[in-house]
């Protein structure tokens, strides 16, 4: 309970096929200068503080405030009163803490080279570790009390009742709860341990000297995180090869400083880790939420075993492009030449909302309140954090989106995304306790890439150009290659390099290169023939901040093989499914993330949401088959 989740979801391409190629001239052309940019397309935070003074006046009350927590300490046993009492002061610290850390933060997102908001963020860090220091000695307490007594006081005091699954989750992990004074000395270590994360943040969005181009038209471009996602899309193959090789060639110049700041994390994690005992760094962040290891390593089995699914896919892709040899700079092209789609963000929005109808008109209120209250910061600007996510950690206001859209398809389906992470927090916000409210991470992309889903469906049923329809099914398929496959592929160098870690052996830029060359060359069939890995894909580890928090990337690959299964009911027209999906949504951290999605219709101990998803994806691509049956071959 007292380290609730704040429902930060980081999603960095996840969704990378497009029929939409962005003219060059309308991304030079496109604002960048935040000042400029429309207020309706900026997030407001006044919703979380009127100024940074009224989150001055917040911050400095709650610190005040902290201290009171150790006035329970030595009596949670004394009575059910005194336990609920000590348990709601610290559920209200820690709302509090949460809101005023997520003003920081997206403040500090806006443009990360402020240095006052990246200051109100480190302050927020310390005042996190200062509370969890002071309320360390509660579940060491309430360990030392007996299962029989803690079950009768949830019994007799019905405010107790919103913290039973806290309770009993602290029992199923009391072997690796520490004394008293060590779970005080691990809450303060947690400032350091988050520090490789806070230095990567920094230096990838405002120090790192990002590589300038020049394309074939002449124009120079700057290959900042979020242009290297757009210009690795180019239609001309020189231009991307150029574009991913500066880019990751960069990277590789400093993978000495990348590889010092991953080793950090992984050692971090290791220490936390044998600090509670724990036989892995994979046992220990699984146990949290109490998901069992087999089903990490029951994916990567999984994925490996399937690779042969993979493989056909790229070799559509490569027949669909014409290639004689695909290599790994073409994975992000369209799949379509003569498709050229953009996308306004009015036009996003009438698409997302059509696409999610199936949902009923109450989830299509909230996404429409999204847009219209100003939820969402949409555009790039200079300094603004890359990438996407969405933040529903402020439990008393409404979830907030970051984007960086540049009007392709990918930014239409990644908002969708982030829209489904904003309706997952909204939901559970407002049907749960702030106690239970926070929805494990294991669950966190289920309704992400469901709406994701929705919004493939609904287009394929809408459009009729043969061409068009190719590039989505084409961008259905890139959606299971970046999110099953090259998820599993993370998790799988995740795995790996902290196994490595464990056995004492070095963790260098120059290791990391190795091995993620080597996992990314069996991926995608690399001495088959299958796609050529380019050398200075190596780098290409040090562009992922996931990395920076142990073990999440395996969840995404997961959550799709789930949302895929529950979508399909839901497409179907089966109400019960529809049903059960919005309580899913409604129930957030109330039950153990295996038992939430049993109640949804899926089992995730079993293979079967791989399965389903593997099969999915050859009908896809034996329709796409016979779309190309007849059409001449591309000449690129």
């Amino acid at each position: 309970m007292f380290c609730r989740s704040s429902h930060v979801f980081i999603c960095q391409a996840l969704v990378t096929g497009a029929i939409a190629t962005l003219p060059l001239g309308s991304a030079r052309a496109q604002e960048r200068d935040r000042a400029r940019i429309p207020e309706e397309h900026k997030w407001d935070l006044t919703a979380i503080y009127p100024s940074i003074g009224a989150w001055r006046t917040a911050t400095d009350r709650l610190i005040a405030d902290i201290p009171e927590v150790r006035s329970f300490r030595g009596t949670l046993h004394i009575s059910a009163e005194r336990l609920a009492d000590a348990l709601e002061m610290g559920s209200r610290l820690n709302k509090e803490l949460a809101r005023a850390y997520v003003y920081a933060s997206m403040l500090s997102d806006e443009d990360t080279r402020i240095s006052v908001h990246q200051g109100m963020q480190q302050e927020m860090a310390q005042v996190a570790a200062r509370f969890g220091a002071e309320a360390a000695y509660i579940e060491p307490e309430i360990l030392q009390m007996d299962r029989a007594v803690v079950d009768r006081f949830v019994a007799q005091e019905p405010r107790l009742s919103v913290y039973r699954l806290y309770l009993d989750d602290i029992q199923r992990r009391r072997p690796h709860t520490k004394s008293d004074a060590e779970e005080k000395l691990l809450a303060s270590a947690s400032v350091i341990t988050s520090a490789p994360s806070t230095i990567f943040g920094v230096f990838s969005d405002a120090d790192f000297p990002y590589p300038s181009v020049t394309l074939s038209d002449g124009n120079t471009v700057r290959l900042d995180s979020a242009g290297y996602s757009m210009y690795r899309a180019l239609p001309k193959r020189e231009d991307r090869e150029k574009v991913m090789s500066s880019f990751l060639g960069a990277l590789g110049t400093y993978r000495g400083t990348f590889g010092t700041t991953m080793n950090s994390q992984i050692q971090a994690d290791i220490f936390v880790s044998r600090a509670r005992e724990y036989g892995s760094s994979l046992e220990a962040a699984l146990d949290g939420p109490n998901i069992p290891t087999s089903v990490y390593m029951r994916l990567v089995e999984g994925v490996n075993r399937h690779l042969p699914t993979f493989h056909r896919y790229l070799k559509l892709r490569q027949k669909m492009m014409g290639l004689s040899e695909l290599h790994y700079y073409d994975l992000y092209a369209p799949l379509v030449a003569s498709v050229d789609v953009t996308y306004t963000p009015e036009e996003a929005k009438r698409l997302i909302l059509a696409g999610l109808a199936p949902l009923g008109p109450e989830y299509a209120a909230v996404i429409t309140r999204a847009f219209n209250e100003r939820w969402i910061d949409l555009l790039p600007s200079d300094g603004k954090r890359s990438g996407a996510y969405s933040n529903g950690g402020a439990y008393d206001v409404h979830p907030y989106i970051l984007m960086n859209y540049n009007g392709k398809y990918t930014d239409v389906s990644t908002l969708a995304h982030e829209l489904g992470h904003t309706m997952h927090s909204y939901y559970s916000n407002t049907t749960q306790p702030f106690a239970t409210a926070g929805y494990p991470i294991f669950v966190a992309e289920v309704a992400s890439t469901f709406n994701e889903a929705l919004l493939i469906d609904h287009l394929l049923k809408t459009i009729t150009d043969e061409a068009t329809k190719l590039s989505l099914l084409g961008n259905y398929l890139e959606g299971i290659k970046s999110t099953v496959f090259r998820q599993t592929q993370f998790a799988e160098f995740e795995l790996r390099t902290h196994e490595m870690a464990e056995k004492g052996r070095p963790i260098t830029g120059e290791v990391l290169d190795t091995l993620y060359s080597e996992i990314t060359r069996k991926y995608y069939g690399h001495d088959q023939g299958i796609s050529v890995v380019d050398d200075y894909v190596a780098h290409e580890w040090a562009f992922i901040p996931h990395f920076y928090r142990a073990y999440y990337v395996f969840q995404y690959a997961t959550s799709y093989t789930a949302s895929a299964a529950l979508s399909e009911k839901v497409l179907a027209g089966d109400a019960s499914a529809t049903k059960r999906y919005l309580a899913f949504l409604g129930a957030g951290g109330s039950k153990y993330p295996i038992e939430l999605l049993k109640d949804a219709g899926v089992d995730m101990t079993t293979d079967e949401p791989l399965e389903l998803t593997i099969q999915r994806m050859n009908r896809v691509m034996d329709e796409m088959d016979k779309l190309l049956a007849g059409r001449p071959s591309p000449d690129r």
